[in-house]
Order: structure tokens, then C-alpha cells, then sequence
């Protein structure tokens, strides 16, 4: 890390890389920025913008189960439910019992519910108070590697299944006569997702992941005529936010994860409005 932490110094001389939590923060905003686009991409393709919030929401439930069984790091408790959750919300949407948003919306209130009931009893909520806005840079070279890593695996599963998974989004019947498993594809996609939010959650923020997933993919969307473009747009957009908002964050003594969603929010105004002009 040493010889990239100089790397670093030298490409940005600035006062901020002076400190190594900033460095960690910036290597984790480059690894986990891409990481999010990808997936936000299709999450707003399948209008399921609000599905990363309820995942979000259940990191709660997942923190719980881990207290309950005694371990002392969460995140083992809390990627099982995750994936657990969205297998299930995935299992009764796809019975069309109700539309997404409203089974998404069911299972986020739920699931937040139980996880708050179960840790604030004796008073005990408190210490868990931080994973609703989380702080980047508290991130460890360790969790740059886990989350390089999930990327990693990503962009090989994204190259697999993309073509069969953007045909389940626009038509999952038809999907289905081209001998798609489209429950599998289905379900590896919400997995992925769930790994993404759960790594991330510590120090993205409960209250602000599901922007941080949703916001550069919107803004893509706005000005992109192909595929291709919506995606390396997505990419860009998403780096730029994460990395110009953790330097506002630093001169104006502000919470990350949340300039960095104002950053996001802004782009998603200017390229609504240059839609609105090119139309």
C-alpha cells in the first residue's frame, strides 16, 4: 500500500492526501464507485430503484441476528439475510401478487422494523446509530481488497449474464421462450446487489446508499442513446461524484457519503435539464 499511497501523493500533490484515512477513502471511492454504476444500471432499467434501500434497511436485521448469535463482526450475519431478503422479495414478485415497489417497500419496513426492535432493547440501539450515515473514512485497507475483489467478480458474472438479464428486464416472457432461466438470472443479479450494499453499508450510510446506486444511473440515463454509453456514462458520472464529493467533504468539514450525494443529485438536475434542451 505504501508504494501506492507515493503513487497517489504524486498524481494528486494536495493537502488532503497528506492523511492516509483520506487515501483509503479516495482508493475505496475508486473501486466502489464503478462497482455501484454497473449495478444501478440495471437496477433502474428493472424499476427497481428502491430495492438497494430496503437491502439497505435490512442491514439492521442482519446486524441483529449477529448480536444474537454472538459474533463479533456483523458482517457475516448481515450478508447472509441480505442475500436471503432479496431472494425472497425476487421469489414473490415474480408471483405478481402485488406490484415491485409496493413488495419492496413491504419487506424494507420490515425488515428495518425487526432490526431495531431487537438491537434498542436495554438501550443498546445507540452503538449501532453510525450505520445509518456511515463514514468512508473509517475504511481499512482490508475492505478495499474485499470490495476490489467483489468488483472483480462482478464485472465476470456482468459479462456472463448481461445480454440474458437486459432481455429479462424488458420482457421477462420472452426471456423465458429463448430458454432463459430467468429466476436464476433474476436471482444472481438481487445477490449481487445484496453483496455490494452489505460490504458497503458501513461506511456508505443506510440513509444514503440506495443514492449513491441509483443517483449516477439516472443521470446517465437522461443523456444516453445506446448501451454502451448509458454504462460508461454511469461509470464516470459515479466516479467524478464520489470523488469530487470526499474532497468537499474534507475542506467544508461535511459527512462523505452525503456530499457525495449532493454531488450526484446536481448532476442528475444538469443532465435532466440538457434532455429537456436537446428535446
Amino acid at each position: 500500500m505504501d508504494t501506492l499511497y507515493k503513487i497517489m501523493e504524486i498524481v494528486m500533490p494536495f493537502d488532503f492526501m497528506n492523511y492516509e484515512f483520506m487515501k483509503n477513502a479516495l482508493l475505496a471511492t475508486i473501486v466502489v464507485s464503478p462497482l455501484f454504476a454497473i449495478l444501478g444500471t440495471m437496477a433502474v432499467n428493472n424499476k427497481m430503484a428502491f430495492f438497494s434501500d430496503a437491502l439497505g434497511h435490512s442491514a439492521f436485521t442482519g446486524i441483529a441476528i449477529g448480536v444474537l448469535l454472538g459474533l463479533k463482526n456483523p458482517i457475516i450475519s448481515m450478508l447472509a439475510f441480505g442475500i436471503f431478503l432479496s431472494l425472497i422479495i425476487t421469489k414473490v414478485k415474480s408471483t405478481n401478487t402485488a406490484s415491485t415497489d409496493t413488495i419492496i417497500s413491504v419487506f424494507s419496513s420490515l425488515s428495518m422494523a425487526l432490526g431495531i426492535v431487537i438491537l434498542s432493547k436495554n438501550g443498546g440501539f445507540s452503538k449501532y446509530s453510525s450505520y445509518l450515515i456511515g463514514d468512508i473514512l473509517t475504511v481499512t485497507p482490508k475492505e478495499i481488497l474485499l470490495i476490489l475483489v467483489v468488483l472483480i467478480c462482478t464485472i465476470i458474472i456482468w459479462h456472463i449474464i448481461y445480454n440474458s438479464l437486459l432481455l429479462v428486464s424488458i420482457n421477462t416472457s420472452l426471456a423465458a421462450s429463448r430458454n432463459i432461466k430467468t429466476h436464476l438470472i433474476e436471482n444472481i443479479f438481487v445477490a449481487l446487489v445484496a453483496v455490494a450494499v452489505m460490504l458497503s453499508i458501513k461506511w456508505i450510510g443506510i440513509l444514503t446508499i440506495n443514492s449513491m446506486l441509483i443517483l449516477p444511473a439516472a443521470s446517465a440515463r437522461n443523456i444516453s442513446s445506446n448501451t454502451r454509453q448509458y454504462h460508461g456514462i454511469t461509470i464516470i458520472l459515479g466516479l467524478i461524484s464520489g470523488i469530487s464529493g470526499l474532497i468537499i467533504s474534507f475542506y467544508g468539514d461535511t459527512s462523505a457519503s452525503a456530499t457525495m450525494v449532493l454531488v450526484s443529485s446536481l448532476f442528475f438536475f444538469i443532465t435532466l435539464g440538457i434532455r429537456k434542451f436537446v428535446r
